[in-house]
């Protein structure tokens, strides 16, 4: 059973960590529960008080995560920076055209759009990726979407690259910085002034879009696919 306790009524869960350093309070941007991890031999009491001195903050940013989305029907989901217009219509695939993306009326919308975002993410990741790939003349092993809600890309020690396929929602030089982030993880597996050089040195000017993503991500995690669960009833 999960070890929980609550800060102005804000339910905090209890993660112990055998590699963690330090204590470390996490607000995720998809929403869900705030999570307090601990290190090995910090006691819940330590971890308590390290939460109430967070209190403020942890107050203003639950206060000021965005609400769900829903995909559906006349619903305006961002794609590539651009919010688009959802239309059902009697169509074989999803087709954007200007501001509207065309959705087969047939099935569950939502399904139906994830499913065209993360293609449009594999398609423009992959060409991201070899593109930066070929500046550093390093090749990743594999690369792999998945939907994360810690963060937007990542790098194995084994050269396996995983991005989110939210991506696809975001301005194009937004993703185009992620995939130049995780590819200068090739040549260094840190965040060390090297890596940072790199990451500036096969995309100038990346410090916006960075900053982009964290204004904004958020945003981007709070759209949901499929409608809520309706709660059981006795």
């Amino acid at each position: 059973m999960h070890e929980q306790f609550q800060i102005d009524n804000i339910p905090v869960r209890v993660r112990r960590n055998a590699r963690a350093r330090r204590m470390t309070l996490r607000v995720p941007r998809a929403g869900g529960e705030v999570v307090l991890t601990l290190p090995p031999r910090a006691t819940l009491q330590a971890g308590r008080e390290f939460a109430a001195s967070k209190a403020e903050w942890l107050r203003r940013t639950v206060s000021a995560m965005p609400g769900p989305k829903l995909v559906v029907e006349g619903a305006r989901l961002p794609v590539a920076g651009q919010a688009v217009l959802l239309r059902a219509m009697p169509l074989r695939a999803a087709r954007l055209e200007g501001d509207v993306l065309y959705v087969p009326a047939r099935g569950a919308m939502g399904a139906t759009v994830q499913a065209w975002l993360k293609h449009r993410a594999h398609v423009a990741l992959r060409e991201a990726v070899d593109r930066f790939a070929a500046r550093l003349g390093r090749q990743p092993r594999a690369l792999a979407l998945r939907d994360t809600r810690s963060r937007w890309g990542s790098c194995t020690h084994d050269g396996r690259l995983m991005f989110s396929w939210r991506l696809a929602m975001a301005p194009p030089e937004v993703l185009d910085y992620v995939a130049a982030h995780e590819v200068a993880h090739l040549a260094h597996m840190d965040h060390s002034t090297r890596f940072w050089a790199e990451v500036e040195r096969l995309m100038p000017g990346h410090a916006p879009h960075r900053a982009w993503l964290r204004a904004h991500g958020a945003d981007l995690q709070a759209w949901r696919f499929r409608p809520p669960a309706r709660p059981v009833e006795a």
